[in-house]
């Protein structure tokens, strides 16, 4: 009896330690997959206005990823040339801690495929934007917009700088944004250089990045055909929405959403893409 005894608690003792180390081993198993999930989640967003507007419409975007986490930059680009946005983009891009994700709203859109292709950017996100290739500008995609597109009301230019009518900036850019806002970016329109304009593409980042696309399907700026036609060929991974031109203003959370999206597949899609390494988020 007393050898049975002994038996027993010796095989409860046996139990009860494997037990005890799959009880570890799963604990280990959960902390390494939490870790590996939040390593491929890049965590540092870089928001690039586009012509006629400056960084504070970006507000409601940027209040959104905050509070999801994200560290936020917000480029106050000078749009008088794109070789000087694209400088002042890779400066935000290197004050970064690590990966960034790229986002770009209308000419924007131009000034992230180039500055795109700095080795920290690991994602384009391109907001109701031009998505030119090597050798395009923003002057070429409107001059070969789809025909019937409405006309964007680009008065001519002023001491070579572009503004939009005041009277139909409302119904052109921001038809979905409350009157008295819309009114205020009217009469606050920041100086387009024609030189920004014009300034042509010399490597087109999304060639080598994953990108997403938001197709704002109402907008009178860049008509959504051309925009569709953009994300093709850059191979985005596209969303479409029922919006104006000043969507980023008027739906911040649609937006955010999307590069949230971007944030969390953009360095498994860039090793996908590129087929080789991947950064790593920090």
């Amino acid at each position: 009896m007393k050898q049975n005894a002994m038996a027993i608690d010796v095989r409860t003792r046996i139990i009860y330690s494997a037990l005890a180390i799959m009880t570890i081993m799963f604990s280990m198993g959960k902390d390494l997959m939490a870790q590996t999930n939040t390593s491929t989640v890049v965590k540092n967003i870089v928001l690039v206005h586009g012509g006629l507007v400056d960084g504070s419409g970006w507000k409601g975007v940027y209040k959104a990823l905050k509070k999801d986490g994200y560290t936020v930059a917000i480029v106050q680009n000078p749009t008088i040339s794109l070789a000087d946005d694209v400088a002042v983009t890779k400066r935000a891009i290197a004050a970064q801690n690590g990966p960034v994700i790229l986002v770009g709203h209308s000419y924007g859109g131009v000034v992230i495929t180039e500055a795109g292709n700095d080795p920290k950017v690991a994602g384009l996100v391109y907001v109701t934007a031009f998505a030119p290739d090597k050798g395009e500008s923003a002057a070429s995609l409107i001059k070969d917009a789809p025909p019937g597109a409405p006309v964007p009301p680009i008065l001519p230019p002023q001491d070579g700088y572009l503004f939009l009518d005041k009277a139909k900036f409302p119904a052109a850019f921001a038809a979905d944004v409350s009157p008295d806002v819309a009114s205020f970016m009217a009469d606050s329109q920041v100086p387009w250089g024609v030189e920004a304009l014009s300034g042509a593409i010399t490597q087109p980042a999304w060639r080598t990045k994953p990108s997403w696309y938001l197709v704002s399907t109402e907008d009178k700026m860049i008509p959504p055909d051309a925009q569709r036609a953009m994300s093709k060929r850059a191979g985005s991974t596209v969303v479409e929405v029922k919006g104006s031109h000043a969507l980023y203003v008027s739906q911040p959370q649609a937006v955010a959403h999307l590069i949230e999206k971007a944030a969390t597949g953009a360095l498994v899609a860039g090793q996908e893409k590129s087929g080789g390494g991947v950064l790593v988020a920090k």
